[in-house]
């Protein structure tokens, strides 16, 4: 038998590999579906590629690849007979077959046990080997597919080097003795107990000592106090207590001189008084805990309790769109924006309306195509095939619990994950994000990878009519950009209880002034239509150059609708940032209408009796010695020890006209997240003003950006021809990101025909109708006013619309909390909290942060 088996496989030896350092060997999920080992058909890992397929994609990477041997892994879970072995562990035969492989959490525990099986079977005959096989299989074979069943998760090799995995944990940290001195760490009012500082306090994890960190530290003032502390008592650990969250909690160890880990974080603080488990399940800004429940913090346990529903008796939906998505661990903001997307049609069009094709056409290794990722993720959230309603139907009453472990609990995003957010420093990580952010950047991914097919943004795509007024000479200037999310003011002196909010905010200053628990607090409650007063508001322009005086002057900017969205996406702008540079959330009800008519605010162009600026561009001097600029270098310094880069400080106080440091800090705040923020200051040489070249969609930027030879290469190498490369890195002034968005979108016909405007003068901005140019700004390039007309991608249309969707959060800040979405379907409101999905009670739609309207018909 042995020879026979070792003949058998003669053929295919040459694509039977082992698996090297750095191969991902997916063994946990298909490439092009949701099946994993525990479904009805197991999956099947490619012996060459070692990606995994399921039973109805096996036969596809076979005849595409010619790949005749794969792993067939399968687990069975069952449930236990009564009477048999007891064990908090499932029992599991061939302990071997999935070492790495992570028992399904539906399963874990005494009622149930796991038999895994692995086999290796040979297309196109289904020829099947059953495993371990040791004898009679050749020695290449046995090793590959020992090296197979003991790989780590390839979901575990493709998590970056996060800042989060840097960290280790503390030396100290299981041996620290705590010292039983009474100490219990009130919920509000701290300051440093050596002078009066109120932020960047650290609490000391020894004592309980209160002390300041030092100037650099974190981004915060200090004295230093809590270094101070540890020299005169060896007390190694402190936590930081301004940013405390179940997510978060930034621990130092001055011993180690290093950020650290502690994994008894929550004893150590509960010493104290602090439960932080309590953050999470009450909502309170820093989760202290009190034996007093009339202390407890109402207003955000109701924001928790309301927004999830809790308490009411949800029924359970199943089917095709009720497909409900599992937490991966801060990850219910990725969940919640494709739940909303992938229930609009355009993009059920354009991605599972295309499956087999996109399919057929998918790369080599799927897992990294977004088109192939955006079509499993949609068939699987549409099909119906991972959200089937319990067997027993008729006695769902009576055994809801025993039952539902046995359903399918949603689908898991790891593969699409790992795709959308890789390369990028805050989704790659495993914290909390902002869904708002999260949105615009899917929306730069779709741009990206929909050039020559149909591009589902444009359900989104609309134009804004900027009018900026010179106040001195109060001539005009119209420009229309493309924008993709309509950002709405919550105006807090319009609250409808503004006495109530002062009365409350009286009492808190009391309560910390006198070191007593906060009052309980008080949520604003703001006319829809406030918001809507306000994003109509006139806004000041900082350094207005004004081309009919030739200088900087006084201006105003107002925003309308030069075109309306098929559907608008809606943004509550409920987030501030504070002192410790964490968005925090302002707790405020708006009275969010189902129906909206925003047809006031559409656009119209220049009034009769309105003049219009000058169409030239200001001037731009760069002095012979940058020195020469008047940077304050002291204030430079003074930013940079607040951990900023010191050429971001030297640039924030130049472009702040020496104003001073809080200044420069507004303006490194505004653009910390461009990709230049740290580039050094570079100027370009005199040029006198001269046309302006918005109208061919140019704008001016400095001269002599010949781009770099490493920014060549690395377009070319991605198959670009290096005349089309030079010209998209000067067109977007050597921004690699912004220069692949162009070349997408510029043919080389296009740019050969600008290849002469572009030899003078390089272009700042994208052109026209190009892609999406950041993921953390939702505004595209500006455009001339006589453009919209000729956009093919702007779907102009009334401007009256329908809510069928939002998002909440849940939580103080988006670097922690929790997402749900709420969707209109069939008329009835769905909840979708992560894997749960339930038919809607009570829909909170005035906390919600993100809002999503279809246009109506205009019948």
């Amino acid at each position: 038998m042995a020879a026979d088996l070792g003949e058998l496989l003669v053929p295919y030896m040459p694509t039977i590999r082992v698996p090297r350092t750095g191969d991902r060997v997916f063994k946990s999920e298909c490439a092009f579906s949701y099946d994993s080992p525990e479904s009805e058909g197991g999956l099947y890992v490619c012996m060459n590629t070692f990606l995994g397929f399921g039973r109805e994609h096996v036969e596809r990477h076979y005849r595409k690849t010619g790949q005749s041997v794969y792993m067939h892994l399968k687990r069975h879970v069952k449930e236990k007979v009564t009477g048999a072995a007891g064990g908090a562990i499932p029992r599991r035969r061939n302990g071997k077959v999935f070492l790495d492989l992570e028992l399904n959490g539906d399963f874990n525990g005494d009622e149930y046990e796991c038999e895994d099986e692995a086999k290796l079977v040979i297309f196109p005959d289904h020829f099947e080997i059953p495993l371990p096989n040791i004898e009679e299989l050749p020695a290449l074979v046995t090793i590959a597919c020992d090296a197979v069943l003991n790989a780590a998760s390839a979901y575990k090799k493709q998590e970056p080097d996060s800042w989060d995995d840097e960290i280790q944990v503390s030396k100290h940290a299981r041996s620290l003795r705590q010292q039983d001195n009474g100490v219990k760490i009130p919920p509000s009012g701290w300051k440093c107990q050596k002078c009066e500082m109120k932020e960047n306090l650290w609490l000391n994890l020894s004592d309980g000592a209160v002390l300041c960190g030092k100037w650099f530290f974190d981004g915060a003032g200090g004295n230093g106090h809590a270094l101070d502390h540890f020299k005169d008592t060896n007390f190694p650990l402190a936590v930081k207590l301004d940013n405390l969250t179940p997510d978060i909690a930034d621990i130092y160890s001055f011993d180690e001189e290093e950020a650290v880990l502690d994994p008894q974080i929550s004893e150590h603080l509960q010493h104290f008084g602090i439960d932080i488990i309590q953050i999470q399940r009450n909502g309170t800004d820093n989760g202290h805990h009190n034996t007093d429940n009339t202390n407890n913090v109402r207003p955000r346990v109701s924001e928790w309790e309301v927004i999830q529903e809790s308490g009411m008796k949800l029924k359970a939906v199943y089917g095709s769109g009720f497909t409900g998505i599992k937490n991966l661990g801060n990850s219910c903001y990725l969940g919640t924006i494709m739940q909303v997307l992938f229930s609009i049609p355009e993009f059920q069009r354009a991605y599972v309306g295309n499956l087999q094709r996109i399919y057929d056409y998918s790369p080599l290794d799927p897992s990294t195509d977004f088109s192939t990722q955006m079509a499993k993720l949609g068939h699987g959230l549409l099909s119906g095939l991972y959200s089937k309603p319990p067997m027993k139907s008729e006695l769902i009453e009576q055994v809801m619990k025993e039952e539902y472990k046995h359903q399918p609990k949603g689908i898991s995003l790891k593969m699409f994950k790992a795709l959308v957010s890789n390369g990028h420093p805050e989704f790659s990580s495993n914290r909390q994000q902002d869904a708002q952010k999260f949105f615009l950047h899917l929306i730069n991914l779709v741009e990206r990878n929909s050039v020559g097919s149909e591009n589902p943004n444009d359900a989104f795509r609309y134009l804004v009519e900027e009018r900026v007024q010179c106040c001195q000479t109060q001539k005009v200037r119209y420009t229309q950009k493309v924008d993709y999310l309509m950002q709405l003011p919550a105006p807090i002196e319009a609250a409808s209880n503004r006495e109530e909010l002062i009365a409350y905010e009286t009492k808190r200053n009391e309560a910390e002034e006198n070191m007593r628990a906060p009052p309980e607090p008080v949520r604003a409650r703001i006319p829809f239509t406030a918001c809507l007063q306000a994003f109509t508001e006139p806004e000041n322009v900082p350094d207005f150059w004004s081309s009919e005086l030739q200088a900087k002057s006084a201006g105003v900017k107002t925003s309308r609708f030069a075109s309306f969205p098929e559907y608008l996406v809606v943004q509550i702008k409920k987030f501030t940032f504070v002192v410790d540079w964490v968005p925090k959330k302002v707790d405020l009800s708006i009275d969010i209408p189902d129906f909206l008519d925003l047809s006031r605010l559409r656009g119209t162009g220049l009034q009769a009796g309105e003049q219009e600026l000058p169409d030239l561009t200001p001037p731009i001097v760069l002095p012979e010695d940058t020195r020469a600029t008047g940077i304050d270098e002291s204030a430079a310094m003074q930013l940079a020890e607040m951990g900023f880069p010191l050429e971001a400080c030297r640039k924030a106080i130049y472009y702040t006209g020496n104003m001073g440091p809080e200044m420069a800090l507004n303006w490194i705040i505004a653009h910390m997240e461009e990709p230049d923020f740290a580039e050094p200051l570079a100027l370009p040489t005199f040029m006198e003003p001269g046309p302006s070249v918005a109208s061919s969609g140019l704008a001016a930027t400095p001269l002599d950006n010949h781009p770099p030879e490493e920014s060549i290469a690395i377009l070319t190498s991605m198959g670009f021809p290096r005349r089309h490369t030079v010209q998209a890195l000067k067109a977007t002034n050597n921004n690699l990101e912004r220069a692949l968005d162009w070349i997408f979108t510029h043919t080389e016909r296009e740019e050969e025909e600008t290849s002469d405007a572009l030899s003078d003068m390089a272009d700042t901005t994208e052109p026209n109708d190009s892609a999406f140019s950041n993921a953390n700004t939702h505004s595209d390039s500006t455009l001339s006013p006589d453009q919209d007309a000729s956009d093919p991608r702007i779907k102009d249309g009334p401007g009256r619309y329908e809510l069928f969707a939002f998002i909440s959060h849940i939580g103080a800040s988006t670097m922690s909390g929790h997402y749900v979405c709420h969707i209109k379907k069939e008329g009835r409101w769905v909840i979708f909290n992560d894997h749960k999905v339930c038919l809607s009670e009570r829909p909170p739609k005035d906390l919600g942060y993100i809002y999503f309207y279809r246009r109506l018909s205009s019948s």
